[in-house]
């Protein structure tokens, strides 16, 4: 097979600096990067699982056997089965495109289970070919993809034939993949492959190029591959490949084809310990390009604004005689990322060794990605070359890879024409979304300014004055007493923030910058103003004000005010003197919090977002829980904010809201992710999760740190579980007495159940935090009157557990006390009506 693909050698020259030709030179030399099945290092993965859907027969594919998920299987669970045939006989048996011949359709949320005997990277590959069966045309489905914590693909529609592959690191259990119907729609399958991938394939030696800088965190990264090219050879599918990977034709993605042309070396490709491998970077091949003037060949792919992506460069220099002859230049986009680059330097004085490089790119705004390379000033040669080329897409902070990718695979014998075919509607159906997306885009800011000039003021129901003086312009009376208006003039804004001062910014978020500023009658306030760049846009600035001004309540931040003159969205809050709890148990140089004022800041959190479940006919849902959305005012009573993602809760006769999954990474409920079906408990896991932060003081993500410790909720629970909690809280929490400890962590983890219907209401999380603090004061506080033992001996058995049986009462007691505003009462009193005898 070698042979077809090499050229004459003709193109052979002299690398000598002292060679006659004095006629400028400059070839591009591709290397390709090929896999053979046969190869004797090939990886054995301890997880292999290959699965033919809807079919009621084994496929064999190469020397692989794709298992039927035929009725009864043991990795699938569906409301009903339903297995398509296309009846495409003219397909050959040994033919990999029998994968796309037979499909399982699923009418509802649907899942595939896999035991996972050895934590670690895995592939996830999804086989689709639409084709119409019955009364289902698989060219109009629609559906999202979730594998545990990721988003895969949402309100996706597959077009030809291809394969979705990513690469996701599955710690321990099962792995579960669940498909989703989109509303009125269905979701089907082709193919499902679940294949362990080499611990040494993905590793955590990129690099950051802007800025510049080590980038950690990789290895617990999902990816999906993008794009993965064979530099200057043909398309390699998944039988020739040791990791059962497609490698594509770089022609389709040069700018200018005529650049570069083949030659091969395969025999002298050598391996180093410890380095790449044959699986990393297989056999090589190159390519030689035409003389000409000193000039870059430039790839260009597409890709999907918003997202971070990792590119792996290939390198084997087969091409030099001795070291130091080939220096050259890598960039991505404009951004030289590799200068002067010579390969001996990076092999121990060895050429014709596989080598690779990665890089991160910063979060990419644009719908293109180019990758160049070109000659250095210091070569004895102006030339270049590169193997083989890698670009994965890495998860964003949602958890979410969901977006097109660029690795087709087609049936039949019709694959190069079918790929020519799709890459090149591809590009045609590219440029109309392009266009669609500008008339959208532009159709939606004319909307957006008729929307908010004929936005019709909120007023709220109580609440304390702030009047602006008549020195404004406009005349208008700003207040947000009873019944007015809560639209504030832009000019007062600007005046209160010293016309947006920066340094007077207090914060960043997605909706855009947050300042301190003071109003013209001493108040201070939070003005947050949105980034016209922002992906938070009009939906939420409409949804905090709808939010904030329904609410009255302690332990919620409360909404000064809002300003949408000049094409602006502003949103003025109470100021709030300390700030995030996140700033006062990390990264910051507060002074350490107590347990006992960590205890009261959960407290009053509970509280707060216990109001929201129910203080109103229809439970609010705030979406985003999370420590940097708790503030703390100067006395650190706490106070929730942030509505923008905030949604209302389900009618009396249903059970969710079926919604598009949004939240904060790390903190997202993983039932609401993989069936977008949102309660009141998705709050309830996500303030676990904070639980947990407030104990053990780092951030709920790390990736800096070893595997098992990267994700909070993970490590916690299992410490939790092994009755431990106490190796792993915050060093500098002291005093803390055992039985507080053990209470609070017995509520984080049931607010951690996986199941929404295991988990407590909030009310309950509020009653054990409080039973907490009861029994910390019992040790703390020692009053000689109530000894301390005698006290937590008097506590009922009932309080504080989550199946407490007398709470009518002791609820409709606080309650009563205010109609407006349910923290009036301290449930500390609660308690103490509890713990005396009389009481009970």
């Amino acid at each position: 097979m070698n042979e077809n693909f090499t050229t004459n050698a003709t193109n052979e020259r002299t690398l000598s600096p002292d060679s006659n030709e004095r006629r400028t030179l400059f070839s591009i030399w591709v290397l390709l990067l090929l896999n053979l099945g046969c190869c004797s290092r090939g990886f054995d993965p301890v997880d292999q699982y290959y699965i033919t859907c809807g079919s009621s027969a084994d496929v064999i594919v190469g020397n692989i056997t794709y298992v039927s998920d035929k009725s009864g299987s043991r990795f699938l669970s569906t409301p009903q089965d339903i297995l398509a045939d296309s009846n495409l006989n003219s397909i050959t048996p040994s033919d990999d495109s029998q994968l796309f011949r037979t499909a399982r359709i699923f009418t509802g949320p649907s899942r595939y289970m896999f035991s996972i005997r050895r934590g670690g990277r895995h592939w996830i590959r999804l086989h689709f070919y639409p084709f119409v069966f019955k009364n289902y045309d698989m060219n109009s489905a629609s559906f999202s993809v979730f594998s545990q914590k990721t988003a895969l693909l949402t309100d996706f529609t597959p077009k030809n034939a291809s394969v979705k592959e990513y690469s996701v690191n599955v710690t321990s259990g099962d792995l579960v993949i669940t498909f989703s119907p989109s509303s009125n729609s269905f979701a089907y399958i082709n193919a499902l492959e679940v294949v362990s991938v080499p611990d040494s394939l993905i590793t955590d030696d990129a690099s950051l190029y802007n800025p510049l800088g080590p980038y950690n965190g990789l290895m617990t990264q999902s990816l999906e591959t993008v794009a993965r090219l064979n530099m200057g050879g043909p398309l390699v599918s998944l039988v020739n490949d040791t990791l059962g990977r497609t490698w594509l034709p770089d022609s389709n993605f040069l700018l200018q084809r005529n650049l570069a042309t083949n030659v091969s070396n395969i025999g002298a490709v050598r391996y180093p310990q410890g380095g790449a491998t044959s699986d990393t970077a297989p056999q090589t091949m190159n390519s030689d390009g035409d003389p000409g003037s000193n000039f870059n060949v430039t790839w260009e792919f597409k890709v999907d604004p918003g997202f971070q992506y990792l590119i792996r460069f290939h390198f084997c220099d087969v091409v030099s005689t001795s070291a130091n002859q080939l220096v050259f230049n890598v960039y991505i986009d404009t951004f030289l990322v590799a200068p002067d680059l010579e390969l001996t330097t990076k092999t121990l004085g060895q050429l014709a060794t596989a080598y690779f490089m990665d890089f991160v790119t910063p979060s990419i705004d644009k719908n293109n990605l180019s990758i160049s390379i070109g000659p250095s000033p210091r070569s004895s040669y102006p030339d270049a070359f590169l193997n083989g080329l890698e670009i994965m897409k890495m998860n964003n902070s949602k958890g979410s890879l969901a977006g097109a990718s660029i690795l087709p695979s087609f049936p039949g014998s019709k694959k190069k024409t079918g790929m020519i075919v799709g890459i090149s509607v591809g590009a045609l159906v590219a440029l109309i979304m392009i266009g669609i997306l500008f008339f959208v885009q532009r159709r939606r800011k004319q909307e957006r300014l008729r929307y908010l000039k004929s936005w019709v003021p909120v007023s709220v129901n109580g609440g304390m004055s702030h009047t602006m003086g008549s020195k404004y312009s406009t005349g208008t009376t700003v207040s947000v007493g009873s019944n007015l208006s809560y639209r504030i003039p832009f000019v007062a804004v600007q005046e209160a923030t010293n016309n947006f001062d920066e340094s007077r910014v207090i914060g960043v978020g997605g909706f855009g910058k947050v300042y301190k500023g003071v109003l013209c009658d001493g108040t201070k306030v939070a003005v947050k103003r949105g980034n016209p760049k922002s992906q938070q846009g009009l939906a939420e600035f409409r949804t905090e004000i709808e939010m904030l001004s329904q609410f009255r309540h302690r332990h919620l931040v409360s909404l000064i005010g809002y300003c949408d003159e000049k094409n602006e969205m502003i949103l003025v809050y109470e100021y709030m003197e300390n700030g995030t709890l996140k700033s006062h148990l990390y990264g910051s140089d507060h002074r350490t919090l107590g347990w006992k004022e960590r205890l009261e800041i959960c407290i009053g959190s509970a509280r707060g977002l216990h109001y929201l479940h129910t203080g109103y006919a229809k439970a609010v849902i705030h979406r985003d829980v999370k420590s940097a959305n708790i503030l703390l005012d100067e006395n650190l009573m706490a106070k929730v904010a942030d509505f923008g993602l905030s949604k209302t809760g389900p009618e009396i006769d249903q059970t969710h809201v079926s919604t598009a999954v949004k939240g904060s990474f790390g903190y997202l409920d993983p039932e609401y992710f993989r069936r977008q079906q949102l309660t009141e408990k998705s709050d309830v896991y996500s303030f676990g999760v904070v639980l947990f932060e407030v104990l053990c003081a780092r951030p709920v993500i790390d990736p800096s740190l070893p595997r098992e410790m990267v994700n909070l909720a993970e490590w916690a629970m299992k410490w939790q579980k092994k009755g431990q909690l106490d190796q792993i809280i915050d060093p500098k929490l002291v005093d803390i007495k055992p039985d507080s400890l053990r209470k609070f962590g017995e509520t984080a983890e049931k607010c951690l159940a996986d199941f929404g219907v295991d988990r407590p209401s909030m009310g309950d999380v509020l009653w054990n935090l409080e039973y907490a603090l009861q029994l910390q004061e019992a040790v703390v506080h020692n009053d000689p009157e109530e000894n301390s033992t005698n006290a937590i001996g008097q506590l009922s058995p009932q309080v504080g557990e989550f199946n407490h049986v007398d709470t009518t009462t002791s609820v409709a007691q606080f309650e009563t006390s205010s109609v407006d505003d349910l923290s009036g009462v301290s449930m500390s009193r609660v308690f103490s009506q509890l713990v005396k005898s009389e009481g009970r």
